[in-house]
């Protein structure tokens, strides 16, 4: 059985899905994957990563330099295609990706996790201005959508913007929730609580304690 080392990385499956279409030098990779709307997905605002990414991909031998060419005044662009192996290993990283949630460790949780730093007022006044901003960005996506029906773009390809949403829209959701138990009172906390609280765990994790 074929052995990919490569490693995968959101970027690099999309650089190959785009190099099956045709070859291409890496500014097209860069537009196209603006241009559909990919850097919703995948961050190329540096374009040294979209570099760094084809130059791995080489190395790997997934894609391979199928010609240099010159357009008029601009300089020497390297055409790259993709091999055998890498249409292979992209429809493989493709499975992985769609079968097995990938356990990721995303900022907002994290900043959940230490929520006591902050007051209980403070918390929901931050919370708010997310839900703000979540509100705002599901407002863009759903300008985008629209965009895209009126083109009439299949729905195949409008699905990573269609889970986008969904995942705002629960998220969403889930803040309102919370900044109003935090309204309401049922749920705070005080510098008095939080010290009960670590003491009660600290005596229970005591060796002394069994």
């Amino acid at each position: 059985m074929a052995q990919y080392a490569s490693r995968y990385s959101p970027l690099a499956l999309v650089v190959l899905a785009m190099l099956t279409e045709a070859p291409m030098h890496a500014y097209r990779i860069q537009q196209l994957i603006k241009l559909r709307g990919k850097d919703e997905v995948v961050n190329v605002k540096q374009r040294n990563s979209l570099y760094q990414t084809i130059e791995r991909l080489q190395r790997d031998a997934l894609i391979a330099v199928r010609e240099t060419e010159r357009d008029g005044a601009f300089p020497e662009r390297t055409v790259y295609e993709i091999t055998d192996v890498g249409r292979d290993t992209a429809r493989m990283w493709l499975r992985e990706q769609l079968a097995q949630p990938a356990r990721e460790f995303p900022s907002f949780p994290a900043a959940l996790s230490v929520l006591p730093l902050l007051s209980a007022d403070d918390a929901r006044r931050q919370l708010e201005a997310r839900a703000a901003a979540l509100e705002a960005e599901l407002a863009r996506l759903d300008e985008t959508q629209d965009a895209a029906l009126a083109m009439q773009i299949p729905r195949l390809f409008l699905l990573d913007g269609e889970l986008m949403r969904a995942t705002l829209e629960a998220e969403l959701e889930w803040v309102r929730s919370v900044v109003e138990h935090l309204k309401v009172g049922a749920l705070t906390w005080s510098e008095a609580w939080l010290r009960e609280v670590a003491a009660r765990f600290a005596q229970a994790d005591s060796p002394d304690s069994e």
